[in-house]
């Protein structure tokens, strides 16, 4: 089974307040942003208008990647709140 097929087997129930903040000064200095490239839900995005980093957190898998690979430390990031979150279903 493909790593997307078993994706689809989640739910996620997001909390209106995101559970992953981004230090953007920080964020500026890095030059390769590469939570872009790492998140494997493509929840980061870099605007193209004023190059800041921005993150979507409703689809994040709670893996901590970005938190791991973040190399200035701008990554800020704890588990969503009790009843939110990423459920895994198995089929």
């Amino acid at each position: 089974m493909k790593v997307e097929e078993k994706i689809a087997l989640c739910a996620i129930k997001a909390h209106e307040k995101s559970h992953i903040e981004l230090k953007l000064e920080l964020c500026k200095q890095c030059e390769k942003k590469i939570c872009i490239q790492a998140c494997p839900a493509q929840l980061y995005s870099e605007d193209p208008d004023s190059h800041l980093l921005k993150v979507e957190h409703s689809g994040c898998l709670e893996c901590g990647t970005c938190l791991i690979i973040c190399p200035s430390g701008a990554v800020q990031w704890n588990y969503p709140e009790a009843g939110f979150g990423i459920r895994y279903r198995y089929g």
